[in-house]
């Protein structure tokens, strides 16, 4: 098997630390990406947070052109993949925008996509007692309702304390001001997220650190975001030293 460096999106020598201090609060948005390449012609990466050189824990926004293929190859630390836009594939399937993937530790495979697509790719953020394969198409489950009026749920995973869902926030939803122990990732899927901060539309990305506070909310706009919570401290698989 072509081991192509375990980890496809995360191999790049030149990019080794970005935004690696878990302790500071980070926001990137959409219109200030920067796109770079990957190991394989016609995917690019907008790399949102990096630890490692070319084996890294990592987290990117990744595109594929029409027709771009990687070779099969293994992810060592595990992969959670979030399908934006388009169809994403591999040799288990075609996976549309809206589908939720997690490929364990050990697992490999040999992605591509034949129109194009854009993914969320989370490298190395598993923990060790999670080995669950996962496919979910989100546009197939229904939601819950959330804990305020305006506000629905959809549990995509949960393993020792690390939780994963999106949420759909109503127009001029507001929440309660809470904390987050262990830290909180969101990614604006569409709409515009808001706090006391600021705002973030579509595309935007926001890591609060652990026992960070805020008080979310929308406007007119209402949003869809993916979040995940707890992670920042668990305890992940080992990148190699």
């Amino acid at each position: 098997m072509n081991n192509f460096k375990q980890d496809a999106y995360s191999a790049d020598s030149a990019v080794s630390s970005v935004r690696a201090d878990f302790s500071l609060r980070e926001v990137c948005f959409a219109a200030d990406a920067q796109w770079l390449d990957s190991p394989s012609g016609g995917v690019v990466r907008r790399v949102l947070d990096r630890i490692g050189a070319e084996v890294a824990r990592a987290t990117s926004v990744v595109r594929y052109t029409p027709g771009a293929q990687f070779p099969t190859h293994i992810h060592g630390g595990g992969e959670e993949i979030f399908v934006l836009e388009g169809i994403f594939s591999d040799e288990q399937g075609d996976y549309p925008a809206g589908s939720y993937l997690r490929n364990p530790p050990g697992s490999s495979h040999a992605p591509f996509s034949r129109e194009g697509c854009t993914l969320l790719v989370k490298l190395w953020q598993f923990t060790e007692a999670d080995s669950q394969s996962l496919r979910l198409n989100t546009r197939e489950i229904p939601w819950r309702q959330g804990m305020v009026e305006g506000l629905t749920v959809m549990p995509l995973h949960s393993a020792d304390g690390v939780d994963t869902a999106l949420v759909k926030w109503a127009p001029n939803t507001h929440f309660n001001p809470h904390t987050h122990p262990g830290g909180e990732e969101i990614f604006v899927l569409d709409g515009v997220f808001s706090d006391e901060q600021g705002d973030y539309p579509a595309g935007s990305w926001l890591r609060n650190p652990r026992w960070s506070r805020h008080q979310p909310f929308t406007r007119a706009e209402g949003a869809l975001i993916y979040v995940k919570v707890g992670h920042l401290d668990a305890p992940m698989v080992a990148l190699p030293s």
